[in-house]
């Protein structure tokens, strides 16, 4: 079968503001509009590195009790959190090397 959903456990998690933290969440694999759409966004046309921002918070599922996961979120997420997560996206979506072709 073919997984779509992937569980994770951040490092070291995301605080809200009543000081809950947040670390369980499932992110999903990215389509080809997660990929495409930000590309238009005007906070990643003035700075290209926040596209990794945007992505993130179009494919994570669920963060803890989090109720909506949005741009906000990730830029709150401590720099580790924010490398796992990039490596993971990274991970998911990636071809299988060993694919027939």
């Amino acid at each position: 079968m073919f997984q779509t959903e992937f569980e994770f456990k951040l490092p070291c998690g995301y605080q809200d503001e009543e000081g809950t933290l947040h670390r369980d969440g499932i992110m999903r694999r990215a389509t080809a509009a997660d990929e495409i759409l930000p590309l238009k966004d005007p906070r990643v046309t003035k700075n290209p590195a926040y596209l990794v921002v945007i992505l993130l918070s179009r494919v994570m599922i669920r963060l803890g009790g989090v109720p909506q996961i949005n741009p906000h979120v990730i830029e709150s997420l401590y720099a580790t959190d924010l490398a796992y997560l990039q490596n993971l996206y990274n991970e998911i979506n990636r071809l299988d090397e060993g694919r027939e072709k």
